[in-house]
């Protein structure tokens, strides 16, 4: 006998759970794509794109997932042999870099670890050491999804004004964008690179690049563009069509601008303060059950540099994969993978999960996974320190 017979909950880090709000409003026949309805609703859905992004500035959107939408960077960004520097601090840095090598860019790597943000001091280091300014932009993720290490970009872009150093801020929001405090335009970035399914709430399949007019004037002649993954269209499209390289991606579409509209109902400010909320209520769990068990950790020490979207954690091999399994098939909770930490082979692959709390969450439903997660330690006899559920449940009460 199973308890997940039920509404099952998903509690990876992306594809987010989606609000019933944003399926129904997929959920209709094929509309018209020349006149009406979709193309006189677009206006709008970009000035909102902008609003959550904290610019004044452009977007343009893509018929892609989060990889693609780092290809439209790069390619937008670069011209073959220009130099990039990327900080890493996690798996999906890695990825972003290895995806402008592939296409011939000359990237430079500093990587701070998998439990570490970008020290900027380093930084400071590698920008003085390229006098001649060969490097053409710096690229960071704000929040990793595999470490969910947090990064300061606000203080990453003072490093690079104090250096003197003319190379484009470029911040990939995947994982944070419509769930933590982001202002791209404030805190001088260049290009944003996103994608829909985490905070903003929508399936799979669209990714967005935000950029700046300084941004457009310095990758004018980037010669990796290819028709498809040009911005300069899409951000200022004379005809429907142009906005996306062809077909529109219209029930995404649909989904996207019911999205935005809770969003805009909810509030950004309350939206970050109820993201923070539930991420510590998470946290508190887990410093819980670790109190007296050094094998329970979160991944990331210090709570300034955690991510207020997704927690990494570690339980010790193989209790993680265990916990993982219990608490899916026996109460319909999925939890994610510990991707990017160890490689599948090794043994203490099974030793780190992820806790996901991004987009559509609530108290229950995070209050509900932490239950189910002291469930799971307790019939499988995982050492554990009690009183995750109460240590959680006070952040809750207290906020």
């Amino acid at each position: 006998m199973s308890l997940a017979h039920g509404r099952p909950y998903l509690a990876i880090p992306g594809p987010s759970t989606m609000p019933d709000r944003v399926l129904r409003a997929m959920h209709r026949a094929a509309p018209n794509i020349y006149a009406g309805e979709l193309p006189g609703m677009m206006p709008r859905l970009t000035a909102d794109l902008k609003a959550v992004a904290g610019t004044r500035h452009n977007v343009a959107i893509y018929i892609a997932n989060g990889h693609g939408t780092w290809e439209a960077a790069n390619c937008n960004l670069f011209s073959r042999g220009d130099r990039a520097l990327v900080l890493v601090t996690g798996r999906f840095g890695e990825g972003w870099a290895d995806s402008a090598r592939r296409l011939g860019v000359a990237v430079e790597t500093l990587d701070f670890g998998k439990r570490s943000p970008v020290d900027c001091a380093r930084l400071a280091e590698a920008l003085e050491a390229d006098p001649d300014h060969r490097i053409k932009a710096v690229m960071v993720t704000h929040i990793d999804t595999a470490s969910s290490v947090r990064n300061d970009i606000a203080a990453v872009r003072a490093t690079l004004d104090a250096a003197g150093h003319p190379a484009l801020l470029a911040v990939d929001t995947i994982a944070s964008l419509g769930c933590e405090e982001y202002h791209m335009d404030a805190w001088g970035v260049d290009v944003t690179v996103g994608a829909s399914q985490k905070g903003l709430m929508t399936p799979p399949g669209l990714g967005f690049l935000w950029f700046s007019e300084k941004a457009r004037a310095a990758c004018e002649g980037a010669d990796l563009r290819t028709p498809y993954w040009d911005w300069t269209e899409r951000a200022a499209p004379e005809e429907f069509y142009q906005y996306f390289g062809g077909t529109a991606p219209t029930h995404h579409l649909y989904g996207l601008r019911e999205a935005l509209d809770m969003i805009a109902e909810e509030g950004l400010q309350a939206i970050w303060a109820r993201h923070d909320t539930l991420a510590r209520a998470v946290w508190a769990a887990f410093e819980a059950w670790g109190r007296d068990v050094p094998d329970i950790a979160l991944n990331i020490a210090d709570p300034a540099h955690r991510g207020r979207s997704v927690t990494a954690a570690r339980l010790g091999a193989p209790h993680a994969t265990a916990l993982r399994d219990w608490t899916e098939t026996e109460a319909g909770v999925t939890l994610g993978i510990g991707l990017g930490m160890a490689a599948p082979g090794d043994p203490a692959y099974h030793g780190f999960l992820r806790v996901a709390h991004m987009g559509h969450v609530n108290a229950h439903m995070t209050l509900g996974a932490i239950a189910v997660m002291e469930a799971g330690l307790r019939a499988l006899q995982i050492p554990h320190s009690p009183g995750g559920i109460e240590a959680a449940t006070a952040v809750i009460a207290g906020r």
